[in-house]
């Protein structure tokens, strides 16, 4: 048997969490065996499109999906699939919008075709657009998102998930799906003092606690509710710095609004980063504050570099491995976060490497679990 090419399916290959945790299992699945290539929908480079020509990885890009008018999608997609017609797993990390590259996948008899669950979405009231919570285009785009999710059962023949809540949201409560944690390379956060006094010299933030968050600049991420913990935190501490890792559509307004809040000061806005593992390490406290989550790595991540985490509590308890998590409601004052956070007296690391290996969140078994589902499936 020769090596298996596996269809990934993504909007684009940038450090998000979906697409962290698939490079994550790319880098250690034995490539003799197993070969990811990546159909994607946008025309721009993603961040990770230079490793993945280098593990060996193919890109192929299509134009973004209409939902309303997907026509046209449906046509480059049949074109595709005529010209690389060897592919026998596509994998799709698309979430609702998984039924539209499913189906064409059908169509041409791809015999294996998974939908992928990452996150889980609050049901569309009103209340939270005349909350402000939501702008009227992200309570639209959630409407269109439920409609979809109904197409997911006809036509993939696997169902996959990054975690229970997920999972239920988008195949239904009662159906069977199949877990792939969002696992790390645990080993690779363990903390380090050196790395820490490195990293925090360079930026000019020793003797300040570190409020840290890594996630993209979307409205999902609440980094308004974010800001205003940190500037009731500054309020009784001002030797404290917001550190910001990642990027997206909201970041100019997050950095308007921190500057309305006279804190951007004390905010570092450091963009995408390669080297991750090596910031985590000279953070204190990790906040994340998410309207809704799948089972986000970035928490399995703070929680494997021993720091203190502070999250909404609608995020599902699965991510719950240590005892450094916290979950409090959004629905509380930034001022009571802020007086949670001021309550950790000890805020030396934990070694939680153990506890992220016993909760089966480490990226070699769950490797080899997956990499034996692919290898089976050819042999159905």
């Amino acid at each position: 048997m020769g090596v298996i090419r596996v269809l990934q399916v993504f909007t684009i290959m940038d450090r998000g969490g979906a697409e962290s945790m698939i490079m994550n299992y790319y880098r250690k699945i034995d490539k003799t065996k197993v070969q990811f290539d990546f159909l994607v929908h946008r025309q721009q480079k993603g961040a990770f499109d230079d490793e993945i020509e280098s593990l060996g990885g193919k890109i192929y890009r299509l134009n973004p999906i209409s939902p309303f008018f997907p026509k046209s999608y449906y046509n480059d997609l049949r074109a595709f699939f005529k010209t690389h017609n060897d592919y026998k797993i596509i994998h799709s990390h698309l979430n609702t919008f998984s039924c539209f590259p499913l189906k064409i996948a059908l169509e041409f008899s791809i015999p294996c075709r998974i939908a992928h669950a990452h996150i889980a979405i609050d049901d569309v009231t009103i209340g939270s657009f005349f909350s402000g919570k939501e702008s009227i285009k992200e309570t639209l785009k959630k409407a269109v998102k439920l409609q979809l999710k109904k197409k997911i059962h006809k036509y993939s023949t696997h169902r996959f998930s990054c975690g229970e809540k997920a999972g239920k949201w988008l195949f239904g409560a009662h159906t069977k799906f199949m877990m792939m944690n969002n696992a790390v390379d645990a080993q690779t956060f363990a903390y380090t003092e050196e790395i820490s006094a490195s990293y925090k010299k360079d930026l000019a933030i020793e003797n300040k606690l570190v409020i840290g968050h890594v996630g993209r600049f979307s409205s999902q991420k609440n980094h308004s509710f974010l800001l205003k913990i940190f500037a009731a935190l500054l309020k009784k501490n001002k030797d404290c710095k917001l550190v910001l890792i990642g990027d997206g559509p909201l970041r100019s307004k997050i950095e308007a609004e921190a500057k309305e809040l006279s804190i951007f000061e004390q905010i570092l806005f450091l963009g995408v980063r390669t080297d991750i593992p090596q910031l985590y390490q000279m953070l204190d406290i990790f906040v994340f504050p998410s309207f809704y989550e799948g089972l986000p790595v970035t928490l399995i991540e703070a929680q494997s570099a021993g720091l203190k985490v502070f999250a909404s509590d609608t995020i599902t308890s699965e991510v719950h491995l240590t005892d450094d998590i916290q979950f409090l409601s959004i629905e509380k004052p930034a001022a009571f976060w802020a007086e949670q956070i001021l309550k950790i007296e000890n805020i030396n690391k934990s070694d939680n490497i153990n506890r992220i290996i016993e909760g089966n969140y480490d990226i070699i078994s769950n490797t080899k679990n997956i990499e034996h589902f692919y290898l089976q499936q050819l042999a159905v």
